[in-house]
This record gives C-alpha cells, sequence and structure tokens, in this order.
C-alpha cells in the first residue's frame, strides 16, 4: 500500500517498478476518507486488524488490511471532510478520523513500514537529527538553537566567521492565504541579532561552510545513492532550491565512512529511508545538514539514472513475501 497525495510522481516511480515485478499496489491518500473511501476493520482476542478499504461510488474493494505486506508511507495529505458539518463537528470530526482512520493503519504492525511514522515523525526535529548525526561520528556545522537575542549576538561574535539562519520546519509556510518560501539566509550583521523580534521564538543559526559543493544522499536501508549537486548562481549557492535553473548534477560515491555512518543514523532514527542533505567543504570535509524521511528524489532518478526506485521496490517486495 502507497500512502500518498495523487500527484506524487516520486512515488509513482516505485509504484510501476513494483508493478513490473507482479507486486499488487493500492495508492490512497487520507484526504479521500471518508468522502470518498470508507474502512471497516475488526480486531479480536489475540488477532490482529482485518477488514477493508472501499471505494465509496462502486463499494469496489480498494485493499484487504490482512493482505497489505508493506506500506510506503511518502506524504498523505489531510481528510476531506463531507461538507455542511460546523466547525466543531469538523475538528470532533476530524480528530475520530485521525485516530480511527490513522490508528488502524499505523496498527499494521506486520508490514514493513517506509518510514514507521512514528519514527518519522520524530525525524522532522531537527535537534534529534543533528545530535543523533554527532553521536554516530558524522560532522556537523555548529549550531545554535535559542530565542535569547543577547545569547544569538554573543555566539555570532564569538563564533567569529560567517553565520546563517535557516528555518525549523522547512521553506515552506502559510501567510495570510499565501505561501512564503523561507530558503537559508546570511545574517552579515551580528548586531542584527538583537532584534527584540527574535524573541518571539525558537530560531536556528549555523556557520556558514565554505563549499565546494553540496549533494543529496539517499539512503535506502544499507544503500546509499549520492548525488553531488554544483551551484552555478549566489542565490543556488547559498540554498541551491532557490534557484533550480543554475544547478548540475553527477553521481559521486561517499567515502566509506561517511556512507557507513549514514546508514548506522537511519537505523538509530528508526528510518530505512531518508534523503540527506551534505556539504563538502574546500578543505574536502563532508559535512551533514540534515535528512528528510520524505524527501524528493525522483528529479535527480531522472537526470542521473539512480537507482533508488528500484532499491526501493526491493524493501517494499520483501514486506510481501510469505
Amino acid at each position: 500500500m502507497v500512502l500518498t497525495d495523487e500527484e506524487d510522481r516520486t512515488a509513482s516511480r516505485v509504484t510501476a517498478e513494483l508493478a513490473l515485478r507482479g507486486v499488487p499496489v493500492a495508492r490512497v491518500d487520507a484526504t479521500n476518507f471518508p468522502t470518498k473511501i470508507s474502512m471497516s476493520a475488526e480486531i479480536g482476542t489475540g488477532g490482529a486488524w482485518s477488514g477493508r478499504l472501499n471505494d465509496t461510488e462502486t463499494g469496489r474493494e480498494i485493499v484487504a488490511l490482512a493482505h497489505v505486506g508493506s506500506v510506503y508511507y511518502r506524504r498523505p495529505t489531510q481528510f476531506t471532510l463531507p461538507e455542511g458539518m460546523s466547525r466543531p463537528e469538523q475538528l470532533f470530526a476530524y480528530g475520530e478520523a485521525r485516530r480511527g482512520f490513522g490508528g488502524v493503519m499505523q496498527a499494521l504492525s506486520s508490514a514493513r513500514w517506509v518510514n514507521d511514522p512514528v519514527a518519522a515523525a520524530r525525524t522532522e526535529y531537527k535537534p534529534n537529527q543533528l545530535a543523533a548525526a554527532a553521536d554516530v561520528g558524522l560532522t556537523t556545522p555548529r549550531t545554535l538553537i535559542t530565542n535569547e537575542p543577547e545569547r544569538a549576538h554573543h555566539w555570532a561574535k564569538e563564533l567569529g566567521r560567517p553565520i546563517v539562519y535557516k528555518p525549523l520546519a522547512g521553506i515552506w509556510h502559510a501567510d495570510e492565504g499565501q505561501i512564503r518560501i523561507i530558503y537559508t539566509s546570511p545574517v552579515t550583521n551580528p548586531d542584527d541579532l538583537l532584534d527584540p523580534a527574535l524573541g518571539h521564538t525558537a530560531h536556528l543559526f549555523q556557520e556558514q561552510i565554505d563549499k565546494d559543493h553540496e549533494a543529496r544522499a539517499v539512503v535506502v536501508g544499507d544503500r546509499v545513492f549520492t548525488v553531488a549537486i554544483d551551484a552555478a548562481s549566489d542565490a543556488a549557492r547559498t540554498d541551491w532550491r532557490s534557484d533550480y535553473d543554475a544547478l548540475s548534477y553527477r553521481v559521486i560515491e561517499l567515502p566509506e565512512e561517511v556512507s557507513s555512518r549514514l546508514v548506522e543514523l537511519h537505523r538509530r532514527l528508526g528510518l530505512v529511508f531518508g534523503a540527506v542533505d551534505l556539504i563538502r567543504d574546500t578543505s574536502g570535509r563532508w559535512l551533514f545538514l540534515e535528512t528528510n524521511q520524505s524527501g524528493e528524489w525522483g528529479w535527480l532518478a531522472a537526470g542521473t539514472g539512480i537507482g533508488v526506485a528500484d532499491a526501493l521496490a526491493d524493501l517494499l517486495s520483501e514486506g510481501n513475501s510469505p
């Protein structure tokens, strides 16, 4: 079973590979419950959850829960509730759907999850990632998380080198009906950190690394597929996501020590998949920035041919083995 939205082309690479292998696939998005998908599930003493998901319009069975051998948990979207409900009714119904539909999905404990939702949720916290990365021996940039202006200013002055600001919750943010993108931003004047507004929430600051290039390493089980990302504009050199037109890609091999530590990091985080952002600095060191438990890799596979879809299909197919 693939839990993701209908427009997810990256997941489609994996479902296509599974189809070629003759592995039955059910693609499900949570947004379709309860309006387009219905669920009945039951459990008894000493048993596991059984039941099915059905198409509400045709009554056709989408998947029998007992037949789910693996789950590719990508990016399911929010439940869509029936129209005409009051706000309190919506809040109650959404909570019940989350704990009922979502709870039954998570209770498919005999299935192989890529990734386990609980482990994935823990990994969303960057402080947790950075601590685990340092613990397995990966090099990480010097980092401060604070809402104290004086502490941020003192840290930056004491560091004595350029720093950057990074949002803790990714780059996409809602702002009064619009979507705002917040990229990595250089802090050019440490005195700016004395702004009292910094005290309104937590902020992450890191030393700015002198980059040779960046890379995305896709970890699938014990395999690591790495693509170097070369940037040809100032914006892309600061944050490559800000200028895709200025990027070029090449497949590389990481040092064995770095690859093995990335695999161990994901094992400790409870993940079997992760899209890791790395920097190779001008002295040749590899630095870990973060891992994304549902990170993108499809555009890199299209440009370089890396075998991530095949590796994911291997994992998911193993989950379907008797």
